[in-house]
């Protein structure tokens, strides 16, 4: 039977003194970014555990948190991605204390109208599957070419004709397609949180009504695509006809193509548009999504 200065008693004593003192250094004043990535660096498992408590929260005061591994997974989602733009943005923030600017910055996530995070249609199979593999495809660029197949149906060589890439670059892409069915597919799969079935019902669902089926999904497209274009620079916005035009004669900006015409439906027919010369037998992209990679 365990008791005062048994093992379990010191091990559970130390790890509270362990959290005491990481929520200690993270109410510091960070007074350079250096600080900044330092404190917040020793306290990455605590500051995370506090974003997903607070979304968790949120979610419950709305009446759309469940407790199943589905919902789960999706807090952890968010609260990653939360985490993340706290990295980044921090830095500049400083001096500043750690603990509470993390705090703020989520309360004024969730108390904007409708906030992202626990939007009801994310919670359903498709929205499940749509933020899951456009969030995917903004930290990985074999899971952005995979945009063009699962959102669009398009192969390699529609997506190198669209990008307008030389014979050099275009290897990549059938290196981003075989890395993307090999792995990255049932990897995103498993952090999304569908299972088998769940695709079978999504495909059940589009043959049946592929008109209207693929018309909500393209509605949800565009609401998840706008949200993960703001993690990209500054510098990255829509471009007008004619600045896509001039890019493509100049032939700078690949990098800026390929991550850009992925995430935004408007532009990738543009492009698209441009790039077949209006072509009437070549139509231009639509969302027609793609259940098997």
């Amino acid at each position: 039977m365990s008791g005062i200065g048994s093992p379990s008693m010191l091990n559970r004593d130390r790890t509270i003194l362990d959290r005491s003192e990481a929520i200690a250094r993270i109410e510091d004043v960070a007074a350079t970014a250096e600080d900044f990535d330092r404190i917040v660096s020793q306290s990455l498992p605590l500051l995370l555990d506090r974003t997903v408590g607070y979304i968790k929260r949120f979610l419950r005061d709305t009446g759309q948190w469940s407790e199943d591994v589905a919902h789960e997974k999706f807090v952890l989602r968010w609260g990653a991605e939360y985490l993340e733009q706290f990295l980044v943005s921090g830095r500049f923030e400083v001096p500043c204390r750690p603990l509470f600017l993390l705090d703020s910055m989520v309360a004024k996530q969730h108390s904007r109208p409708e906030p992202f995070c626990y939007h009801p249609d994310l919670l359903t199979p498709l929205g499940r599957f749509l933020d899951g593999l456009v969030g995917r495809a903004a930290v990985s660029r074999d899971a952005l070419i995979a945009l063009y197949h699962h959102c669009y149906g398009l192969g390699p060589g529609q997506v190198i004709a669209t990008l307008r890439l030389n014979g050099s670059e275009s290897p990549r892409i059938y290196k981003n397609f075989q890395r993307w069915r090999d792995s990255g597919w049932k990897r995103t799969l498993e952090d999304i949180g569908l299972t088998a079935p769940d695709l079978q019902g999504l495909t059940e669902q589009c043959h049946q009504q592929r008109r209207r089926f693929n018309g909500e999904a393209e509605r949800m497209l565009r609401f998840v695509q706008a949200h993960y274009r703001k993690s990209e620079p500054d510098h990255y916005p829509c471009l007008s006809r004619h600045q896509w035009e001039d890019m493509f004669l100049q032939g700078y900006g690949i990098e800026y193509r390929i991550w850009h015409l992925a995430l935004c439906l408007n532009c990738l027919q543009t492009a698209w548009d441009l790039g077949f010369a209006g072509a009437s037998a070549i139509e231009k992209p639509r969302v027609a999504l793609q259940f098997q990679p």
